[in-house]
């Protein structure tokens, strides 16, 4: 098993979310904010939830108010504003850091190369993808600019789950 699928973390509902659950599935980590513009990247990721979550993808979201305070909305804020504007159904995080010296167990793991073996770099900005395969093997990373239907995002997922 790998040290992916020995993270935990909490979600909005303040539940804990283990991520051995996720053993087997390819995994797309995405920082959010609801205030940014990339936001709309929300719509795509549910398109890509609800085509490739039956053939075992499984998205999750960690907002974030590192970059220019743009999640300003907490908790139940966070969860309505995603379902209501773009219908969110995947599972999203509690809010918190996603870089710098207090980023969260799963960030720590995502850009630590000595954890992932392949990846040191943080994100620059809201909507950084993190692509994880089956084993929790780090498989590809993607900019705020590479929008979750991008050919080549829906490549690698594919391949993920093979």
């Amino acid at each position: 098993m790998s040290k992916f699928h020995e993270l935990k973390f909490k979600t909005l509902q303040n539940k804990e979310f283990d991520f051995s659950n996720l053993k087997g599935k390819a995994v797309l980590i995405v920082n959010t904010a609801s205030k940014c513009g990339f936001t709309p990247q929300l719509k795509g990721l549910e398109e890509l939830y609800e085509k490739y979550q039956p053939k075992g993808l499984e998205i999750v979201a960690f907002p974030s108010n590192q970059f220019m305070g743009q999640e300003p909305l907490e908790g139940a804020g966070i969860a309505e504003f995603c379902e209501m504007n773009y219908g969110v159904k995947f599972p999203i995080m509690a809010k918190s850091d996603v870089r710098g010296d207090n980023k969260n167990k799963v960030f720590q793991f995502l850009t630590d190369k000595k954890q992932n073996g392949t990846n040191s770099q943080q994100p620059w900005w809201n909507f950084w993808k993190y692509l994880v395969d089956k084993n929790g093997n780090l498989v590809e990373v993607y900019s705020s600019f590479t929008k979750p239907t991008d050919k080549k995002v829906i490549k690698a997922i594919e391949k993920a789950l093979n």
